[in-house]
């Protein structure tokens, strides 16, 4: 049985400099669930991560609702990290509204790694999270008054945050719990 069968999960990641092992982790890890997967990305094109692997998102943040044949909110929402996340992510405007609304309507919202600062950033932490793996992360987390646990995995409410991309098959694992929940 695929757990996520006829749900839909949108995952967010970094321009450049993203985390390979996050991104392809997670997709590989989704992909037995049945979930239909988006990715988006602030330009749309053609990224490099932090190893020199490429990947092509399906559009563009802003383009996060226009995706073909899915209507309605996401089952949840995915920010992956990397070096790339500082710089693309943690300060875009679009980002914070999406994980917000989805949230307000129901969706589980999830982060890896350097990802976790846009939840934090969005008010939607609540005051700890899974430690990432990128002392930039740590010390914004810190500045924002979040406690960063020496755990995987940390889920809290329809929150869940995890450490790096070693990590995914059990942030899958708590997502399919959570989202079994979310209507269809």
């Amino acid at each position: 049985m695929m757990p996520l069968q006829e749900k839909n999960i949108l995952i967010i990641m970094p321009k450049n400099q993203f985390e390979e092992q996050e991104l392809f982790g997670l997709r590989q890890a989704l992909e037995p669930t049945g979930a239909r997967t988006v990715v988006v990305s602030k330009s749309g094109q053609a990224a490099t991560g932090m190893n020199r692997e490429r990947y092509t998102p399906d559009g563009t943040i802003i383009d996060w609702n226009k995706q073909e044949g899915i209507f309605g909110k996401y089952h949840a929402v995915i920010v992956i990290g990397g070096k790339g996340a500082a710089k693309s992510l943690w300060d875009d405007p679009i980002v914070p509204q999406i994980l917000v609304d989805h949230y307000r309507a129901g969706s589980v919202i999830a982060a890896i790694g350097a990802g976790i600062v846009v939840l934090a950033r969005a008010s939607l932490l609540n005051g700890r999270c899974a430690s990432p793996d990128l002392d930039l992360a740590i010390a914004e987390l810190d500045r924002l008054g979040i406690y960063c646990e020496e755990e995987d995995v940390i889920a809290d409410d329809r929150i869940v945050t995890a450490r790096d991309g070693s990590a995914a098959s059990s942030l899958v694992k708590s997502i399919v719990e959570l989202c079994q929940n979310t209507p269809t």
